[in-house]
């Protein structure tokens, strides 16, 4: 006999697991399965969670050299790697704990083990204890998430050749370390092993890096990570990684072809991006649509097949855990017929190496295709007092906005903690704000968001501090 449910989640990350609590608190019976014994998807368990707690602490060593010139005077400082990735799996460890806590607070039901859609409205679990489980629902979400891409001809062993997921548990730092693609990943994770010791190289197939951020910080950004000590080989592709039992040695070329060249290697990260992971889910079975591997849904993220809809990584749009979230709680929504919605006009995106790029909106290159006229305003952190107390003061904040009408249509930052700061931006948009409302606005003194003031005050020319 089939246990019933009002929904099944199919998925325990942030989309799913946030799915189910809303729908939960909304009244509805929830079960969700999660096949890696440990709720909290990639992001908390092989992404975004353990990659920042390593960041942290990576920063933490560099930047102990630096406590001298604030009069803090130290001994050597050695590294303990092992404790550093002590820390991490900790953090890891109580977060996940604590969203069963959650679940049972809920009560949403967790079911540990592998869903598969077994007809309408009908999931087959089996379970990581053994046995087999028949779930029935009248609503079904499929969230789950996505899973690392790789090279043709590559094999990630997460050993030598390694993943997103192998580069946060080496257990030792490589002498060089390369890093195939300059996206968020790779760049991150590279911080991290070129702060520890190792010698960096990043391979980008296109002319500049973090593909989708504004070109202005793209360049500055470079400009940093070169003087950090990383090094980058831009518009090149890998063509292949040979083992030996000295490393690894990787071809490349240009990208737009010629002669091949060969790197030496301890380490190879691929970080060329993500792929939809939707393998063994029985879509076939029922007949979801699916295109390029993403799973099509509508504007309410209802698949093709009655009761099935889908949330996050599997479908479009950036694979971001907070996007995930929103729709999760959108979808819960929808589902007990409220009126949830996603606006993916104002989705920030972060960086979280130091400094920081965070962004949310149009860049300059987005409103110059669409032919948009914009103004720009711009302010840097060597101007603001905090960051210069701090001694953070590369980077700075750019506002764009429309020029008849004055509304911000994008905000580009990179330095100190701007993370955190875009959010202040983010909501100005999500209410339609205009340069002068960000500008108008009192800002404390002294704190590094006066410097998003004073971008928006640069957006008139009329910048204060500068």
């Amino acid at each position: 006999m089939a246990e019933n449910f009002d929904l099944v989640v199919i998925g325990g990350g942030p989309g799913g697991y946030i799915c189910a609590i809303r729908a939960a608190q909304l009244g509805m019976r929830v079960a969700c399965v999660e096949k890696r014994g440990a709720l909290g998807g990639t992001c908390l368990n092989v992404g975004c969670i353990p990659s920042k707690a390593l960041l942290h602490a990576s920063e933490l060593f560099a930047h102990s050299a630096d406590l001298a010139s604030f009069g803090v005077k130290t001994g050597k400082v050695s590294l303990d790697l092992p404790a550093m990735m002590g820390h991490k799996d900790k953090t890891v460890s109580e977060l996940t704990k604590g969203i069963e806590f959650l679940f049972k607070k809920n009560k949403v039901t967790y079911i540990a083990g592998t869903a598969k859609l077994a007809g309408q409205g009908q999931v087959e679990v089996r379970l990581n204890e053994g046995g087999a489980q028949v779930l029935s629902a009248a609503h079904i979400v499929i969230a789950t998430g996505s899973a690392p891409a790789s090279l043709p001809g590559i094999e990630i062993d997460e050993d030598r050749i390694v993943s997103s997921t192998g580069a946060l548990a080496l257990k030792a730092v490589p002498k060089h370390l390369l890093v195939v693609g300059g996206g968020v990943i790779g760049l991150e994770l590279g911080s991290v092993w070129a702060r520890l010791g190792a010698q960096v190289t990043v391979v980008e197939f296109l002319d500049h890096i973090i593909p989708g951020a504004d070109r202005d910080v793209g360049k500055n950004f470079q400009r940093m990570l070169k003087k950090q000590g990383m090094e980058f080989k831009l518009s090149t592709r890998v063509t292949g990684i040979e083992k030996s039992a000295k490393g690894l040695k990787i071809s490349i070329e240009a990208a737009a072809g010629g002669a091949a060249e060969i790197l030496e290697a301890d380490v190879a990260l691929i970080a060329i991006g993500r792929k939809p992971y939707t393998d063994d889910l029985g879509l076939e079975t029922v007949g979801v649509a699916t295109d390029r591997g993403q799973i099509v849904t509508d504007p309410h993220y209802r698949t093709n097949v009655e009761g099935i809809s889908a949330i996050g990584d599997v479908i479009a749009g950036p694979m971001l855990a907070h996007k995930a979230e929103d729709e999760g709680v959108a979808l819960a929504e929808l589902l007990a017929g409220k009126a949830g919605h996603v606006n993916y006009a104002v989705i920030p995106s972060v960086i979280y190496t130091a400094p920081e790029v965070a962004w949310v909106g149009k860049t300059e290159e987005q409103l110059k295709a669409d032919g948009i006229a914009y103004k720009a305003g711009k302010f840097p952190f060597a101007a603001n007092a905090r960051a210069k107390v701090a001694g953070n003061t590369e980077g700075f904040v750019k506002v764009l906005a429309d020029a008849a009408t004055d509304r911000v249509l994008g905000v580009h930052m990179i330095g100190p903690d701007v993370g955190n700061m875009i959010g202040e931006a983010a909501l100005a948009m999500e209410f339609g704000a205009s340069s002068e409302d960000i500008a108008r606005t009192c800002h404390a003194h002294p704190t590094l968001s006066e410097s998003l003031k004073e971008a928006a005050l640069a957006v008139d020319n009329r910048t204060l501090n500068f």
